[in-house]
């Protein structure tokens, strides 16, 4: 998809802060189970699957799952296709590149689509982005931006989407379009349904009404 780029005149705000701040209120919310941890490192687990249609399936978990891979190409074009299955009662809220990540063009030639479903079904050779919910170039100066927004508006075919994304299966397609090999990395956030987060909250609240009387009985 050599010639799907981003044509978007506005300026989007990048907030350094919200890696941060994700994993402290998932921390809050989700106590130890709020990291997922790395679900997948290329270089320990092997190459992510090169086929669309047959994507590597990942088991993510609710939290933060960390994904690390390498694209590019030299003598032959090294595409990376995954699939995860967001489970009832989650959400997939957020995709923010992780620190490490570096691409090969000046432009922002690492591409990132995404796909309802459990393949990719749209050709590398396709002259837009039909079929696909959304795209998006990123580059390293969007290390700890939550690149899912800007995908969801990327547009030229796309479907489009307004984030958190509900309950399903996605896949997803990372290259790198200039020559060269690099590494990137995506902290992937499956939360609760923002439902959930207002009883989570309220149920928060109350444990901490609950203790400091308790502990005033105490000191009585």
């Amino acid at each position: 998809m050599m010639n799907i780029r981003s044509d978007f005149g506005a300026v989007t705000m990048k907030p350094r802060f919200f890696r941060c701040l994700v994993l402290l209120t998932g921390a809050c919310l989700f106590g130890q189970t709020a990291f997922g941890g790395v679900i997948y490192d290329e270089s320990i687990s092997g190459d992510l699957s090169n086929s669309g249609l047959t994507p590597t399936l990942l088991p993510f978990l609710p939290g933060i799952n960390q994904l690390f891979g390498t694209t590019g190409r030299t003598t032959a074009v090294d595409r990376d296709y995954f699939t995860f299955t967001v489970p009832t009662g989650f959400v997939l809220s957020s995709i923010i590149l992780a620190p490490g990540t570096q691409t090969s063009g000046p432009l922002g030639d690492s591409f990132i689509g995404l796909e309802a479903g459990p393949q990719v079904t749209v050709s590398p050779t396709a002259t837009d982005a039909t079929g696909l919910l959304g795209w998006f170039h990123y580059d390293a100066g969007d290390i700890g931006t939550n690149i899912l927004p800007l995908m969801g508006t990327a547009g030229q075919g796309a479907t489009g989407f307004v984030p958190p994304l509900p309950a399903g299966t996605y896949s997803f397609w990372v290259q790198e379009l200039s020559p060269g090999l690099v590494p990137y990395g995506f902290d992937i956030v499956v939360a609760p349904e923002p439902g959930t987060w207002t009883l989570l909250l309220g149920g928060a609240a109350l444990l901490w009404v609950f203790r400091g009387r308790t502990h005033g009985i105490m000191k009585e």
